[in-house]
């Protein structure tokens, strides 16, 4: 006698549909409203009337947007986001570096050091951080100062987001790589340069999204430091949603999402992570 294969009463793809629904509702719907906004005008007809008003804010023609007042804004969002990641980089790639090669046995712990700030309200957080530029004299002194301000309120902010990748990716490279580069001749600099540095590339790439994009909006920052006078792109949207005006600040958020997409993809964020050992053996 043969007997009928069982078959499983429960799918495991069905654990995928309560995802599937959060995205759908969160995301993809909030999406297709911006898309609506930025392409309709009041009545619901379709336009391209809000394009037509973003690159010709100032009534001067296409040229003319680079004298505009949302095309400053942009590059000033641009500045504070380029300075702030870079600073960010600077100081997490020797943190995760120093950490991930300590000899403790519980690296956890100084990794801690850096991710229980985090816990702490973000608004009381920035409050802190405003009180110090009050006692230092740095508050609302100058444009200049309002600028470091926010600068240093960004570092503060997402460096751990910068450490965590860039410590996960160093310490999961297989130490033979460099004992191998050692056996050949390599001193440590050179060892360092040639073989843990680009196989912590996915960690830099991916600690730069994390703080490049959303140091771009998150304008609570600039905000308290700077008492309102430092305005980035993400406030500018803000403006334009509160004073009313729906499809001026949904233009604008399809931009700055069209102009992150461009920033993931030049960064590797859509390509599938390849494991260390293939990414090692590429370089020999």
């Amino acid at each position: 006698m043969t007997s009928a294969k069982s078959t499983p009463r429960f799918s495991r793809k069905l654990l995928a549909i309560p995802y599937g629904i959060f995205l759908a509702v969160f995301v993809v719907i909030p999406l297709l409203i911006i898309l609506y906004y930025a392409f309709t005008n009041d009545d619901g007809k379709f336009t391209f009337d809000y394009v037509k008003v973003f690159f010709n804010e100032n009534g001067e023609g296409f040229f003319g947007f680079f004298k505009s007042y949302t095309f400053k804004t942009i590059l000033q969002s641009l500045f504070i986001s380029i300075v702030s990641t870079i600073l960010c980089l600077l100081i997490a790639y020797p943190v995760s570096y120093i950490i991930a090669k300590c000899k403790l046995k519980n690296k956890s712990v100084l990794l801690l050091l850096f991710v229980v700030p985090m816990w702490v309200n973000f608004v009381l957080r920035i409050n802190a951080l405003k009180e110090l530029f009050v006692w230092l004299g740095t508050y609302n002194k100058s444009n200049a100062w309002n600028i470091v301000n926010t600068i240093i309120g960004m570092v503060y902010d997402f460096l751990p987001f910068m450490i965590l990748p860039i410590y996960t990716t160093i310490i999961k490279i297989d130490k033979s790589y460099l004992e191998a580069a050692k056996d050949l001749g390599a001193t440590p600099a050179k060892a360092f340069l040639k073989v843990t540095l680009p196989l912590s590339k996915a960690g830099i790439m991916s600690g730069v999204s994390m703080v490049f994009l959303p140091s771009m909006t998150n304008y609570v920052v600039s905000n308290y430091l700077t008492f309102r006078n430092v305005k980035i792109i993400g406030k500018l949207i803000d403006d334009y949603f509160t004073g009313g005006l729906w499809h001026d600040g949904s233009f604008i958020s399809l931009v700055l999402l069209l102009f992150m997409f461009l920033v993931t993809w030049l960064t590797g964020g859509f390509k599938a992570d390849e494991q260390t050992e293939t990414r090692g053996t590429s370089l020999w």
